[in-house]
């Protein structure tokens, strides 16, 4: 099992770190491979969502290789997000930091990041490479998002874009290497300690399922229980609390 020597390519302006990152991945990019962007004109988030990118930012997408199943793809969605908690803890030590399915991080309440995975269509079950796109708030913030937003700098942290990086890069590699060597059940231990809890609605491309939130399955797969007992497994959706 390898540890990943990360290879960092910063521009100052570009259209998406994804795209650029998924561009490369094709051409043959080696694994590590980091797109850093100082600023994004065409930003996106979950189900296609446009994610502001103002210049003070992180924004940056990682390239992996992990040679695992489509179905595994989703615990890269937990490790990313235990890598944020951890960086964010790590600047605001007295914060009161929590996580939100499927991969938001949050700070008293407000979102910090994002997450975006895309990966390559699975050949024979497999996938060729995962892009993971990160972004965190350490100066700006959107004022009108659909959900409370916050960032660092707002929180009481004074810290580099770089600064964040590095950091952040240390401790993915730690998660990543415990999901190769353990698998994901020690990660959904840690990750449904730090979860927020309680009533929650959640959006469906369909309809609107509200309940108490139960915990995650060995997919990362929400577990919903209504109030007639009913438990429902979700595999996505937008969260809000009650």
């Amino acid at each position: 099992m390898n540890r990943i020597d990360y290879d960092i390519h910063s521009i100052m302006e570009t259209g998406s770190t994804n795209t650029d990152a998924k561009k490369a991945a094709s051409e043959g990019a080696l694994e590590g491979l980091i797109i850093h962007a100082f600023k994004q004109t065409t930003g996106k988030g979950r189900h296609g969502r446009t994610w502001e990118s103002p210049e003070g930012n992180l924004y940056f997408s990682i390239l992996l290789r992990p040679n695992c199943k489509l179905a595994d793809v989703s615990a890269y969605n937990f490790i990313t997000a235990l890598a944020i908690f951890d960086t964010v803890q790590s600047f605001l030590p007295k914060a009161n930091i929590e996580l939100k399915w499927p991969n938001d991080v949050m700070i008293s309440g407000k979102k910090v990041s994002g997450i975006l995975i895309e990966t390559a269509e699975a050949v024979e079950g497999v996938i060729d490479w995962l892009v993971i796109g990160i972004g965190i708030n350490i100066k700006a913030y959107p004022q009108e998002a659909g959900y409370p937003a916050t960032s660092l700098e707002a929180e009481g942290a004074m810290v580099s874009i770089r600064e964040v990086l590095d950091l952040y890069l240390k401790n993915f590699e730690s998660w990543r290497l415990l999901l190769l060597s353990n698998g994901f059940t020690p990660i959904r231990q840690i990750w449904l300690k730090r979860v927020r809890r309680g009533q929650i609605s959640v959006r469906l491309p369909d309809e609107t399922v509200v309940g108490e939130f139960v915990g995650i399955d060995d997919l990362g797969k929400m577990i919903l229980r209504t109030t007639d007992g009913v438990e429902h497994s979700i595999a996505a959706g937008d969260v809000f609390f009650q």
